[in-house]
């Protein structure tokens, strides 16, 4: 297996205890808030009204930005707002520019070098979409936007081309519509609901959408796609749990790349979502210095698990319009998977996928166990090199 190069990043954790002090869930201090009460910290909506979203802020809480961090910041919001929870900033190395939670949400003007492969719409949705915000791409099952806001803003947003773009006065409408689609399509059976980031609805507003969905006879189980447990884990409450449980069978869809992000409180709002009977996956993005290390994408999948969460997708980045400085190989990504594969239990192990640019869905990318196949045996190659024979069932031949 080729050797992965050791980032900054992953110097920084692994010289302090390697995987153990990985796979610690620590409390998040208060830090330069730690004036503000604690009721006020524990709030959401205290949380989103004073989000970082300005150069000035950000240099007075981190005064030791890099020129590039400067530079990106102040051209951030010709490609994507910066908005940063004073919760998930308190995450951030303030002395390391290579701190994965840091590249992820601090802008850098390698943001704004576009290479040729790159794409507004790298997952060709737009292409895929009969009325505004509702992507059906695959037979049965849909994409339906609610909201374009997020409580913080990815950096490598394979939205950013729509999120933050549209005035919230239009969703009302154009949410009658994305309804109308789903009920007039019996062929619809599955929903994903996703933005922006619809946790970030009120209880009230979210449970609308959701009885809307539920009175649609072929709609069998509906999904949320959501990163506010990780954000803004103070928005997991159990009254939105107790709203949630309503509209079994649902399903929730986390994105966690790197085990620093997995803190006591993000453990504490999973299981709150768990123990309302509400399953849950994690669908993480390759990234380069941040995850691409078998230590770090061991012990992220290992604390998801405890989490109760199910490493369901490591997606290669897409092609997103200035993302070259994130993106890594897809043959980091399938020796990452190796890297796991028959060396940890397969629940934490997840599913290597590229979604094909232009619009192609969803291909997994398997590492190569398949040496050779005919009519009557396979040949296969398990994590360790050894080869085997599997013959095929007589009644197939």
């Amino acid at each position: 297996m080729r050797k992965t190069t050791q980032t900054a990043s992953n110097r920084l954790t692994t010289t302090t205890g390697s995987s153990h002090y990985l796979k610690k869930f620590r409390h998040v201090e208060r830090g330069p808030w730690s004036d503000i009460p604690a009721n006020k910290w524990g709030n959401w909506n205290w949380q989103l009204k004073n989000r970082i979203t300005s150069t000035a802020q950000l240099q007075e809480l981190l005064p030791d930005l890099t020129q590039e961090e400067l530079d990106g910041v102040e051209l951030a919001n010709s490609k994507l707002a910066m908005s940063i929870t004073p919760y998930f900033f308190n995450l951030i190395d303030p002395n390391n520019p290579d701190c994965p939670i840091r590249r992820q949400v601090i802008p850098r003007i390698s943001e704004s070098f576009l290479s040729a492969d790159e794409m507004p719409d790298p997952c060709g949705e737009d292409q895929y979409t009969p009325v505004p915000g509702l992507v059906h791409r695959y037979p049965d099952r849909v994409l339906l936007l609610v909201t374009d806001r997020c409580a913080a803003y990815c950096r490598y947003c394979t939205r950013s081309r729509l999120v933050g773009k549209e005035s919230p006065k239009t969703l009302p409408s154009r949410l009658d519509r994305q309804i109308k689609y789903i009920s007039s399509n019996p062929v619809i059976r599955d929903v994903l609901i996703s933005g922006g980031d619809p946790l970030l609805f009120s209880d009230n507003k979210l449970a609308s959408i959701l009885e809307r969905l539920r009175k649609i006879p072929h709609v069998e189980f509906i999904r949320i796609g959501t990163r506010i447990p990780i954000f803004l884990p103070q928005r997991i409450t159990q009254t939105l749990c107790n709203t949630l449980r309503r509209y079994h069978p649902l399903f929730i869809s986390v994105h966690v790349n790197h085990p620093n992000e997995l803190t006591a409180e993000s453990k504490e709002a999973l299981e709150m979502l768990a123990n309302a009977g509400i399953p849950l996956g994690n669908q993480s993005v390759l990234l380069r210095g941040i995850n691409d290390d078998p230590e770090i994408m061991r012990a992220l999948v290992h604390k998801l698990l405890i989490c109760r969460v199910k490493p369901y997708y490591l997606y290669q980045c897409d092609l997103i319009h200035g993302s070259a400085h994130l993106r890594t190989s897809v043959h980091t990504g399938i020796d990452l998977i190796n890297s796991l594969r028959g060396h940890t239990t397969g629940y934490a192990v997840p599913q290597y996928v590229i979604d094909a640019p232009g619009g192609g869905g969803k291909i997994p990318i398997n590492p190569e166990n398949i040496l050779s196949f005919n009519k009557d045996r396979l040949v296969l190659k398990n994590h360790e090199g050894k080869v085997f024979e599997y013959i095929e069932a007589v009644k197939d031949r």
